[in-house]
């Protein structure tokens, strides 16, 4: 292995340090430029200084990487939208009044039940020029076409905020959005839009019609919706129109990353790619003629499938491969990783906190590591024995490397990962090869019959293999409680690991020990952060759901209704706070929380006067009650409205309560309520 160059480790080490304090760390533009100005600054002095003296100088080290850390905080806040004078959070109030907005489409996501949903590029509001992005949400029912990218739109609606999740721990689709720039949201029917001509296209708009007139080629010859719905994710990187439970099989047999075009699928590409332009080499100056060749095909493939973090990342990391390998300059794997993290991070930096951007670099990082350890183990002496124990080897690699992200992020654990791979990757370069025929020969309208159904079979074999791993449940771990501490203790864990068995020394096994004793720490500290009692109120429409938790013991108390129904609402808590069990009773009237005690005035609104005043009273099923009455009578310290209330009667009680002076949380719009000391 060639010596590393840890120059460009430690300046991309150093652009994520800046990106991420930029990121949670509120700088202003001017603090930054100043900053990165006087670090580059003292780096030349420094270096003059170094230079003069024949010496290395670690002030100048010192400036170097300061310099790196203030130009990816820099960079961070020159990519935020926000931060643009015509953004059009600069020039409007958000409020209830309808606004015409005129309006780009730049992306077709995923819909939901009742409504269709793109990412749209502002062109103006009430005529007056402004940028940003927001989330359209057309509903279904009068929707008969999808609109595509580049359509430009002109509508009246309300511009509304994209609102917190309403239960501890659930996912945050705000957040999710914000780290793409989007903070606001339209809701619209189809009678609203008018849909404005235009044939001024991007790059991308030409990149969804190649993929619309590839799909319509592909319905002419007979492919079943799941086929096309395979064929769109493994080849053009859409998941959009993909059938949920062929989505959910995938993520649960451990084989979800045969859908999302990444590093192996590009990896294959190349391979591929290299071969076919091989008599190029032939030509004058045909190696630069095949490199350009290659470079120009894998990013028309890269805009093709959407840009998307992991086939950006892919394509970046390939094209440097691509250069290196075809200029038979000797390269180390690790320095091409980095200098592509480099890259695409100064180019895009909000691509760290994707979740897809962060599994494919960990995933290439514990294959390039590991890999080489676990092939050490075993020397198979037949050909074919070995093709598939390095199959074996690389997968499991890969899942290590990925596990505690996805423990971290999706909480589940697929055991029989290897299998489903063991079954498809072999065959991966086949169904890539054939599909990318496919695709050719239908586009030009060629496509024999007998090649459309091989490859249909193709499909449905991978979708079979996948099927059936994921019905064996007993071997899918849920629900698994892992927090951020146990994923930077395991990955240093991993770490040390790596570094032990390559090399075996006293020093290394002690590393290893302590990051042992580090992940132990890690969960004694967590269970003992979470000892603690308390009550939550969690939102649920339509219903009440209370739960008393009691050191590692959740106790739900909830009107009638099926268990599955609400385990949306307390699944995501059990996992932060790290429950291990829970049973279920009854509503009661009255609790007594480490705060005070609860009462409970149900749709009867009988309680009782002489009792006591609880400090908190929560209405439930929209009890026809007098509020002021009952306020000047239990002199609670805290009004309740749950989600099984009629929002008018909780807007009535809002008004009381701020008539009087009392606090009032609904759930629906505050979330759910925490009771502990």
């Amino acid at each position: 292995m060639r010596t590393l160059n840890f120059s460009i480790i430690k300046l991309t080490l150093c652009i994520i340090i800046g990106i991420s304090a930029s990121h949670y760390i509120s700088f202003t533009r001017k603090e930054l430029t100043i900053a990165t100005i006087g670090c580059f600054t003292a780096s030349i002095v420094l270096n003059i200084i170094a230079n003069r003296q024949f010496k290395r100088s670690l002030g100048f080290g010192i400036s170097v990487l300061a310099t790196s850390i203030c130009v990816g905080a820099l960079t961070y806040n020159l990519h935020d939208q926000k931060q643009f004078s015509n953004h059009y959070s600069k020039h409007i109030t958000i409020n209830t009044e309808p606004k015409l907005f005129h309006l780009k489409i730049r992306e077709r996501l995923k819909p939901s039940i009742y409504n269709e949903k793109y990412i749209a590029e502002l062109i103006s509001i009430n005529h007056k020029t402004c940028s940003g992005k927001i989330l359209l949400q057309v509903k279904k029912e009068d929707l008969k076409t999808p609109f595509y990218v580049d359509d430009i739109l002109l509508l009246q609606s309300k511009l509304s905020i994209i609102n917190n999740p309403l239960n501890p721990n659930q996912f945050n689709y705000k957040a999710y959005l914000k780290k793409q720039y989007i903070y606001h949201q339209l809701y619209s029917e189809i009678k609203l839009i008018k849909q404005i001509p235009s044939k001024r296209y991007t790059l991308l708009g030409y990149a969804d019609i190649i993929r619309r007139t590839i799909n319509k080629r592909l319905n002419a010859f007979g492919f079943h919706p799941d086929e096309l719905g395979i064929i769109n994710a493994l080849l053009l990187g859409q998941r959009q129109d993909m059938n949920a439970k062929t989505y959910n099989r995938y993520a649960e047999a451990g084989a979800i990353h045969i859908l999302a075009v990444s590093g192996l699928h590009v990896g294959i590409i190349l391979f591929i790619l290299n071969q076919i332009l091989k008599p190029l080499e032939r030509l004058r100056k045909g190696k630069t003629i095949k490199i350009c060749s290659i470079l120009i095909l894998l990013w028309s493939f890269a805009v093709i499938a959407g840009l998307s973090a992991s086939v950006t990342r892919a394509v970046t990391m390939f094209s440097l491969v691509a250069i290196a390998m075809n200029l038979k300059r000797p390269t180390n794997i690790y320095n091409t990783l980095f200098i592509s993290l480099f890259i695409l991070l100064l180019v895009k930096p909000m691509f760290l906190f994707d979740v897809g951007f962060q599994m494919s670099y960990a995933a290439v990082f514990s294959i390039v590591s590991m890999q080489p350890l676990l092939q050490k183990i075993w020397s198979p002496k037949f050909k074919v024995v070995n093709y598939f124990w390095q199959i074996l080897t690389v997968t499991i690699a890969a899942q290590v490397g990925v596990a505690p992200i996805s423990l971290y992020y999706f909480h589940q654990f697929p055991a029989l990962f290897f299998i489903s791979n063991l079954a498809i990757i072999p065959f991966l370069g086949l169904i890539l090869g054939f599909g990318l025929l496919v695709i050719a020969l239908s586009l030009l309208n060629i496509l024999p019959e007998i090649i459309g159904a091989i490859f249909g079979s193709l499909i449905r074999y991978m979708n079979a293999v996948v099927s059936w791993v994921s019905q064996q449940e007993q071997f899918i771990i849920r629900d698994i409680s892992f927090n951020l501490i146990h994923l930077c203790c395991f990955y240093l864990l991993l770490a040390s690991t790596y570094h032990m068995f390559n090399t075996f020394q006293i020093k290394t096994i002690k590393a290893f020990l302590i990051c042992v004793i580090l992940v132990q720490s890690a969960y004694i500290f967590t269970k003992h952060h979470n000892n603690f009692e308390g009550y939550v109120i969690f939102h649920k429409s339509r219903h009440t759901v209370l739960g008393h938790k009691k050191e590692s013991h959740l106790s739900l108390s909830h009107d009638e209704g099926e268990i599955d129904d609400i385990s949306i609402v307390y699944k995501p808590f059990n996992l932060k706070h790290f429950i291990d069990s829970v049973s279920f009773n009854s509503l009661k009237n009255v609790y007594k929380t480490p705060k005070g005690n609860l009462l409970i005035i149900d749709s009867l609104g009988v309680y009782n006067l002489n009792s006591f005043e609880p400090k908190f009273l929560l209405l439930r099923q929209s009890p026809k009650i007098n509020l002021k009455r009952i306020i000047d009578s239990l002199r609670p310290q805290l009004i309740i409205a749950d989600g099984s209330n009629y929002k008018s009667y909780v807007d009535r009680w809002r008004q009381t309560c701020l008539k009087e002076k009392l606090p009032f949380h609904y759930t629906g719009e505050k979330g759910a309520l925490i009771l502990k000391d």
